[in-house]
């Protein structure tokens, strides 16, 4: 069984170097992942809510945006002549895939639909539109969000009774023929929505992909149609073997994003388990790069209010209760508790008894100390661990926005070039692959 549910040990841990970042953004003690996203992608601080401009731009205000946006390490990366990749199990228009590319005064801004008059009126693009039209030769995207690329009310390819799933723009666009439209015609550019269409690719033979595998979100690793969606190992391996046919490298973002999601609905069971998956893609990425000329970073954009504690023994299962009963109310308790979500309950003016429900269930949502329909994230720093060319400097205490500086100046992109060449004339090549692999949710928990 995973670590998460015996005592082996993950991946990421067995890299050669390990820190700690300071995630808050810049008016908010704890972060959202839109700020933490500008943070560990653009290498600048950012407000709550905002993705790809700096703390100048104010949430929601679009007229704040224009004259503050930055860029990040992914345009660094293609500006290089690298591919470039993002991968991830949320909207490829959500919070952390945005930043990447996007410069949005409102994280919410998903389509046009989604957007005020007056941020329309002023000139500010949705997300979706910006991920067609601001790097148009993104070489990998893959992720769910289709409903953001259709017309108002246009069916969905698969949940056609599903009126939820259906088209949100209201520009009337196409945004997978814009995306098609922008290809060079000697090149082979594929649109799948599917995993058996991504699976029957002749990788060799595509230079752009665009999976785009659910409407929304994709769904959790434990209720995963295995025939309609990939896993995020899957998605993985294919970015992989489409990217690394450039002889100058690339750069590949994955985040486990769902994995977010779990906690804020309570669901540990669900949340770790995306954590499992995680963990082998980044076995996976492991086995499919070199140590030598590929920096790994495996991180996460904040924590969540998520303990595990009680003195279970070892081999407990940790979806099973502690020890001991409660010496206030007498009552058990489960060894995975929230601080605060929707899994507080009260029964007869008492605290659940657990013992009554069904705590190991997919969908159980463990006890929380104040109630709230969404658990938050944490404030705290979270870890960060490399390996690869220039992974010591990842060690110590940093800034969130200290890690794309980093992957940077290994790779010799983006501005400060200075190194560079005196790298070169010492016989120091660049590393050729980026990848910045992150696992959304407080690391230090699970081992």
């Amino acid at each position: 069984m995973p670590w998460g549910f015996r005592s082996s040990t993950p991946t990421w841990p067995r890299m050669s170097s390990c820190s700690w970042e300071m995630t808050y953004n810049t008016n908010a003690q704890v972060p959202d992942s839109a700020g933490t996203a500008t943070a560990y992608l653009c290498g600048v601080k950012a407000n709550e809510g905002t993705v790809g401009v700096s703390a100048a731009t104010e949430r929601t205000r679009c007229n704040t945006t224009q004259g503050n946006e930055v860029t990040s390490i992914l345009r660094w990366a293609k500006d290089a002549g690298k591919s470039v990749g993002i991968v991830t199990t949320t909207r490829v228009n959500h919070a952390t895939p945005s930043a990447a590319y996007a410069h949005s005064a409102d994280r919410d801004w998903y389509s046009d639909n989604e957007m005020p008059p007056e941020a329309l009126s002023q000139g500010c693009k949705d997300i979706a539109y910006q991920l067609m039209h601001n790097i148009r030769d993104i070489d990998v995207i893959m992720g769910g969000g289709r409903k953001y690329m259709y017309p108002k009310n246009r069916t969905d390819v698969e949940y056609e009774m599903d009126e939820k799933a259906r088209g949100t723009r209201l520009d009337g666009l196409n945004l997978i023929d814009i995306w098609k439209s922008f290809k060079p015609k000697h090149k082979h550019s594929h649109f799948v929505w599917n995993r058996t269409e991504l699976l029957k690719l002749d990788l060799y033979a595509v230079d752009y992909l665009l999976g785009l595998f659910e409407p929304g979100d994709m769904q959790y690793e434990l209720n995963r149609n295995n025939v309609t969606d990939p896993s995020l190992s899957e998605m993985v391996g294919v970015a992989i073997q489409v990217l690394r046919k450039n002889p100058k490298g690339f750069f590949l973002l994955v985040e486990g994003g769902r994995i977010d999601h779990g906690h804020h609905e309570g669901k540990a069971k669900q949340a770790l388990h995306e954590a499992v998956e995680m963990d082998q893609a980044i076995g996976l990425a492991d086995n499919m790069t070199s140590l030598q000329d590929t920096l790994t970073v495996v991180t996460a954009d904040h924590s969540h209010v998520f303990t595990f504690g009680g003195y279970t023994p070892r081999g407990n299962s940790i979806f099973g209760l502690a020890p001991m009963l409660s010496d206030t109310d007498k009552k058990p308790f489960t060894a995975i508790l929230y601080g605060n979500g929707p899994g507080y309950k009260v029964v007869g003016g008492e605290r659940e008894n657990v013992s009554m429900v069904d705590y190991a269930h997919n969908n159980y949502q463990a006890q929380s100390a104040v109630p709230l329909r969404h658990e938050t994230h944490g404030g705290e720093d979270v870890a960060v661990f490399a390996k690869g060319p220039m992974a010591h400097l990842l060690h110590g205490v940093h800034e969130q926005n200290y890690i794309p500086h980093v992957m940077a100046y290994a790779a010799c992109i983006g501005a400060n070039l200075n190194h560079c060449t005196q790298a070169s004339s010492a016989g120091s090549p660049a590393p050729g692959a980026l990848l910045l692999l992150l696992a959304l949710l407080p690391l230090g928990s699970l081992f």
